[in-house]
């Protein structure tokens, strides 16, 4: 996938996704932080500058949704690329600007080979 490891930060309140979708980037070589929320989620992107965030668009505190809007305006963060990981939002009602800002979003359940896919879609800066 690439030749060196990239952080990435996973955010998702249920354990069982973060899980999965940790060891599944873990498996294609990169290495993850995780968090249970959003609070959680923004309070390590904001330390650590992750390569890019995979963030659940409902969970507690704040949702991915929102972290995007604070990450786009905070010039530090402003250029992370962001994956959205959903199982309730439909694309109506996705903000504008979420396919240039997030990446776009992947929907569960979603097969992990999809998902190092999506993933190395996001980091590959020809593609941004």
């Amino acid at each position: 996938m690439n030749d060196h490891a990239r952080v990435i930060l996973v955010a998702d309140d249920d354990e069982d996704i973060l899980d999965l979708v940790c060891l599944t980037l873990e498996q294609a070589g990169h290495e993850t932080i995780r968090a249970a929320d959003g609070e959680e989620a923004l309070r390590l992107v904001l330390r650590h500058r992750p390569d890019a965030c995979v963030l659940d668009v409902v969970m507690p505190k704040r949702t991915g949704l929102e972290i995007i809007e604070v990450l786009r305006d905070t010039e530090e963060t402003s250029d992370i690329p962001i994956l959205l990981l959903t199982a309730t939002i439909r694309e109506q009602y996705l903000p504008p600007g979420v396919e240039k800002s997030g990446k776009g979003y992947l929907r569960k359940p979603f097969s992990p080979r999809e998902l190092q896919e999506r993933v190395a879609w996001i980091l590959d800066p020809r593609d941004r």
